[in-house]
């Protein structure tokens, strides 16, 4: 039941491993499951959301609401546009692998698409992302139970 626990929260935007892996640590995974898990649950969604997010803004475009917190989300994202577009798909691995919120795989996600990348690349490079994220947030938390033991 942990695993599915950490895997979902992994997977949740903002969240993503940035709150997968230290749950997992608290749970009592050590660092590699904590971080093998996270990574999968973070990168699970990715090639669901490429995919459909074409298809999902039609229907979105029919509720107020979600429709304006999406144009504020997409605002946020053409922030970061020149980045992607000055250095391409390792750009979009850059802008993953930097674990700050709106930094994430969701986002990227978003950016993959308001760009027109090609799905299967921007997947190859959000999971480099995720993996370069991973490391960063695993390794204070290595430091800190070595410094504890």
């Amino acid at each position: 039941m942990n695993f599915i626990t950490v895997l979902v929260v992994s997977a949740m935007p903002i969240l993503e491993l940035r709150a997968g892996i230290p749950l997992a640590i608290y749970l009592g995974f050590n660092p590699a499951e904590a971080y093998l898990i996270s990574v999968l649950g973070n990168f699970l969604p990715v090639p669901f959301i490429l995919f459909a997010l074409e298809g999902l803004l039609g229907i979105l475009k029919r509720f107020e609401l979600i429709w304006t917190l999406y144009q504020k989300i997409r605002q946020r994202v053409e922030k970061n546009r020149n980045l992607v577009e000055k250095y391409g798909y390792l750009g979009l691995t850059f802008f993953v692998s930097v674990p700050l919120p709106v930094t994430g795989a969701w986002t990227a996600c978003l950016l993959a698409f308001l760009l027109n990348l090609n799905k299967i690349k921007a997947s190859i490079s959000i999971l480099a992302g995720i993996c370069i994220a991973g490391v960063i947030v695993i390794s204070p938390i290595i430091g800190l139970i070595n410094f504890i033991k």
